[in-house]
């Protein structure tokens, strides 16, 4: 008998990029704390005429219980960030009826690329990383030096 080869499952996206508007915070029926929001992931290239072009993927992202807290009084529009998660896709209604695929982030972990001002744990108090900075938050994600949520 023939051995049946199995496709190995594996479902991982890391991505890293800046929120489009400020994040959403609601909570479910059942008062599970949700946040939803959308990043735009920055790639440059060149064409074929070598000259530099750039393109925007925008990706939407979802945070639940303990993640979708932290992320309060963390994030705001053009925040910074790395997040590790899996795809997933859900359907949605729309008004005239039709029904609607979405496939968004479901987030397992979130790094904060943006620093927070010593005055002040609320998002005023933010301030915008330089890109040396952000580079820097990034390669210590990347070492499993930096926190993790």
């Amino acid at each position: 008998m023939a051995k049946e080869l199995k496709m190995p499952e594996l479902n991982s996206v890391v991505i890293v990029g800046n929120l489009t508007k400020d994040p959403v915070f609601r909570q479910t029926t059942k008062g599970t704390p949700v946040v939803n929001f959308t990043i735009a992931s920055n790639r440059r290239f060149r064409d074929s005429k070598r000259q530099w072009k750039e393109d925007v993927c925008f990706v939407g992202v979802v945070a639940w219980n303990k993640l979708a807290e932290s992320c309060r009084g963390r994030l705001k529009k053009s925040s910074a960030v790395l997040v590790e998660g899996e795809l997933q896709s859900r359907n949605l209604k729309t008004a005239d009826g039709r029904t609607r695929t979405i496939v968004e982030i479901k987030a397992r972990r979130i790094q904060f690329l943006d620093r927070r001002s010593a005055s002040s744990g609320d998002n005023e108090g933010q301030s915008q990383q330089s890109s040396g900075q952000q580079s820097d938050a990034l390669n210590k994600y990347l070492s499993n030096e930096g926190p993790k949520i």
